[in-house]
């Protein structure tokens, strides 16, 4: 009896979830056939974004620009520190991380399959300096927190996209 209506519970909680519109993170299909990633091998981001990419399992990573059908080619990065408050002895109270991503899309000859974007990401902490360490810690998880973020936000832009190939000459 306890069964049944645990059961019938998660029954009722995933019919209330697809009723809403809530879908589980799964794997893209982006609409390119290969991509080529332009960042070097050591970026974080690179090794995030291709690992998802490998993952969706619809396109294939290439190892050069020539071969692929679309190329990823990153623009300028910016990760800033705003203080946003101070507390009435002027210390630091709070900080802001913005971290500023540029990106665009390119054929083999460098023509825009799609425009050049941008992606940014914002994260408010709070500081204070009677624990430097545990805050300086909370600051490199919000940072590496923030890069999984660009990826998925990449992966999701990517899969969104609508290219435009240019037609072959008759």
């Amino acid at each position: 009896m306890r069964a049944a209506r645990y059961s019938m519970g998660l029954v009722l909680a995933l019919v209330l979830f697809a009723g809403c519109g809530f879908q589980l993170r799964g794997a893209y299909s982006l609409p390119y056939e290969s991509l080529f990633i332009a960042m070097p091998d050591y970026s974080v981001i690179a090794v995030s974004l291709k690992r998802a990419i490998r993952a969706s399992g619809t396109t294939r990573v290439a190892l050069t620009a020539s071969d692929a059908q679309a190329t990823l080619v990153p623009g300028a990065e910016s990760r800033d520190r705003v203080i946003l408050s101070v507390s009435s002895t002027g210390r630091v109270s709070e900080l802001r991380l913005r971290y500023l991503y540029t990106y665009r899309i390119t054929d083999d000859k460098g023509r825009d399959l799609v425009a050049p974007s941008s992606i940014e990401l914002v994260r408010d902490l709070t500081y204070d300096d009677s624990n430097v360490l545990a805050k300086q810690q909370e600051e490199k998880l919000l940072w590496r927190d923030m890069e999984n973020d660009l990826v998925q936000q990449l992966m999701r832009r990517l899969a969104a996209s609508k290219p435009v190939f240019a037609a072959a000459p008759e």
